[in-house]
């Protein structure tokens, strides 16, 4: 493991990619890598895309990377993808369409699968984000599955969150009924060569001057992912985000935040999996299975009675 640490720390790719899959696995060895690595992160920026699926989020992503390499900067891309909950696997076709970096030595893409997380952002994928940071990555890029209720976690990873709209797809009325507008740090208007794009602005537009004032108020946008158009005004935006956290404290108190948040998570994630493994390989829950069925109890009384067996000190 002591290598393998040493490895990313120098830059090796191939370890990193070897990280983030024991990462995945959650193998054995994943929660003392974290704790090594951990001393050497907290320096990447990271900039969460999100959007309703075929607003061009990958293309659009794409030519953001270039715009941010012309600026000198490295980038960490990881492009999450729905899994299925059939089969476990997932496409992963962000690679396909952001072969343009392939060859780049300071581009990383990674895609990884939600595995069943509800919001559409593994708890891998937090993870997978302090590799590429102790992997000395100057900006970490999260591509979401897409937007809905459940997409909020973005919000706790990125320091700047990019919503992707398109004209023609009602996206406007549907900012409102997903309260996207509270997360959206940049709004970007894809495909704005198409017939509406201007309409789907000024809603946008109107929305945010319905709010409450702020100290930032989302820019937003008009890009052509296709062409390019627009992704370097886009990243301006980006940067105009960052110098108001930082100068305004918000960033170093929005990270100490996350942080106390993360030990939570961590902590629900541990006994949830462990405790569940108990339970299973005890055969209670088949023994339950019937009473529960023949509504002899009931299921809140069947967990609690699980927490009192394994949590004795609790009560």
């Amino acid at each position: 493991m002591d290598d393998l640490l040493s490895k990313v720390l120098e830059g090796d790719r191939r370890a990193a990619a070897r990280m983030i899959t024991i990462i995945e696995n959650d193998e054995e060895a994943k929660n003392e890598l974290m704790s090594k690595i951990y001393p050497y992160t907290g320096n990447a920026y990271i900039i969460g895309v999100t959007g309703s699926p075929g607003a061009g989020k990958s293309s659009l992503t794409d030519k953001l990377v270039g715009e941010i390499r012309r600026n000198g900067l490295s980038v960490a891309i990881i492009a999450v993808d729905p899994t299925s909950p059939f089969t476990g696997g997932a496409i992963l076709g962000d690679r396909i369409r952001m072969q343009s970096h392939s060859l780049d030595p300071d581009v990383f893409i990674r895609s990884m699968g939600t595995r069943g997380s509800l919001g559409g952002l593994s708890q891998a994928t937090n993870e997978a984000v302090k590799v590429m940071d102790a992997f000395k990555k100057d900006i970490i890029i999260i591509e979401t599955v897409g937007v809905g209720q459940s997409e909020f976690d973005i919000m706790h990873i990125a320091n700047t969150t990019l919503v992707v709209l398109t004209p023609g797809a009602g996206d406007a009325i549907q900012t409102i009924k997903a309260g996207i507008m509270e997360i959206a740090d940049v709004f970007a208007v894809n495909k704005s060569d198409l017939e509406g794009a201007d309409r789907v602005k000024t809603e946008v537009e109107t929305m945010l001057d319905m709010k409450k004032p702020t100290g930032w108020r989302p820019p937003v946008v008009q890009t052509i992912s296709l062409t390019g158009s627009g992704v370097k005004d886009l990243w301006t935006k980006i940067l105009d985000h960052k110098a108001y956290l930082e100068s305004s404290g918000k960033l170093e108190s929005q990270r100490k935040k996350r942080l106390k948040e993360e030990v939570r998570e961590i902590l629900e994630y541990e006994l949830r999996k462990h405790v569940w493994k108990a339970v299973e390989a005890s055969g209670e829950l088949d023994k339950l299975e019937e009473s529960l069925y023949q509504r002899e109890t009931d299921p809140y009384s069947a967990a609690k009675n699980i927490i009192n067996r394994y949590f004795k000190f609790l009560w």
